[in-house]
């Protein structure tokens, strides 16, 4: 169970990398038929589609459901981060109550 949950986390962390380098590459004027780039759109997209739907459904999607600023990064981020906080603790034993 304990390598079961260190590979997760790690996998979380490499999840984590991956939401970040999308938030970076969008800001460059870098070839979207790069492969690396691709590679970290086909990675970041299926993470971010459910988000984005979930954002726009709510108050915070605009007026028209239109999003003058994509927040699905930061709550991919923060999710991610939560999970592992939750692993981590759970394999610590810390999560009993």
């Amino acid at each position: 169970m304990l390598y079961a949950g260190t590979f997760l986390l790690y996998f979380l962390n490499a999840l984590q990398l991956i939401v970040l380098a999308r938030v970076i590459v969008s800001w460059l004027p870098v070839s979207p038929s790069n492969k690396l780039i691709d590679f970290i759109y086909s990675i970041s997209e299926p993470i971010f589609v459910p988000i984005r739907h979930l954002i726009k459904r709510s108050i915070f999607g605009g007026r028209n459901g239109g999003m003058l600023l994509d927040f699905s990064p930061m709550v991919a981020f923060l999710l991610i981060s939560m999970l592992a906080n939750f692993i981590s603790r759970m394999l610590l034993g810390l999560g009993t109550v």
